[in-house]
């Protein structure tokens, strides 16, 4: 008998659950892409790929990570060659994020590998369920955003995305 201090046993709590969920998701994301890139330099790359020419600041904010964290992120992608930083002009403070070519080649040679991705996350689900499942994860993220450290923020008026927009659903 589970020991009556917790008020939830760990494994029906939504946070384990969603850490064990994304702790899958990682581990699939690896098997399939190897280290080519990882889940966040992926999906900085998506938002690059859907707002060209953005400020580091709203790429954290449309990755949904800190700006510290984007940071570091941009200089690794740097590195590797698949974006371009640039100081802005209009606020040297700011750098000014570019994908090359070689990130926009990368993004469609993993295309099929984010396919197998999803189709093995929801191997065992019906179409029906995926979908309610998304819908559902959807809105727990939406109505829980503001609580996060690092929100999804809207994109901001002329860095190419508009409020409302999925930033990542371009390849994914």
């Amino acid at each position: 008998m589970p020991d009556p201090i917790l008020r939830e046993p760990l494994y029906t709590q939504p946070g384990h659950l969603l850490r064990r969920a994304q702790q899958i998701s990682a581990s699939i994301f690896h098997d399939e892409i190897g280290s080519l890139v990882t889940p966040m330099q992926y999906a900085v790359l998506c938002v690059l790929l859907d707002n060209p020419g953005i400020d580091q600041v709203s790429v954290a904010g449309l990755a949904a990570i800190d700006t510290s964290t984007a940071a570091s992120v941009a200089t690794r992608l740097e590195e590797k060659g698949l974006l371009s930083r640039r100081v802005d002009p209009a606020n040297r403070r700011q750098r000014i994020l570019t994908l090359t070519d070689q990130g926009r080649d990368l993004l469609l040679s993993l295309n099929e590998a984010i396919g197998r991705l999803h189709r093995r996350i929801f191997e065992k689900f019906s179409p029906r369920e995926e979908a309610r499942f998304m819908a559902l994860l959807q809105k727990l993220v939406d109505v829980n955003n503001h609580q996060s450290r690092a929100p999804l923020m809207a994109a901001r008026p002329g860095t190419g995305g508009s409020s409302g927009d999925d930033p990542v659903s371009g390849l994914a």
